[in-house]
């Protein structure tokens, strides 16, 4: 057709669309983020997802587990690591979805760190 443009999704490894493996990468937290890092060659895209995801969610987890676990005996303690857990959720499903869309979401300090790791 004249005048319409097709623009062809950039591929990852996987022979799938970028935007999915990049959504993909959030799925399993950062266990995913890691399969996704060393699995993928090219894509910078995808590495970037992946160690964002990485970067985002394995320290937020560790502190949630120690936070709602060690500390279950103390009230406040736990109320913050319940906070760090709904903060995680939120996280967790606007990163997917950004990725999704197509989006270089990049989060503060991390998102640049893995900007800067994929260059």
């Amino acid at each position: 057709m004249i005048g319409v443009e097709e623009t062809q999704k950039q591929k990852a490894s996987f022979g799938l669309d970028e935007n999915v493996v990049s959504a993909l990468c959030y799925l399993a937290v950062w266990i995913t983020g890691i399969i996704f890092y060393l699995v993928e060659k090219d894509n910078k895209t995808v590495k970037f997802h992946a160690i964002q995801s990485v970067l985002t969610f394995l320290p937020l987890n560790i502190l949630y587990w120690i936070l709602a676990s060690v500390f279950w005996w103390s009230g406040i303690i736990y109320i913050l690591g319940t906070i760090i857990g709904i903060i995680m959720f939120i996280l967790w499903i606007v990163l997917m979805i950004k990725a999704y869309q197509g989006e270089k979401y990049k989060l503060p300090v991390v998102g640049d760190i893995a900007d800067n790791a994929t260059k």
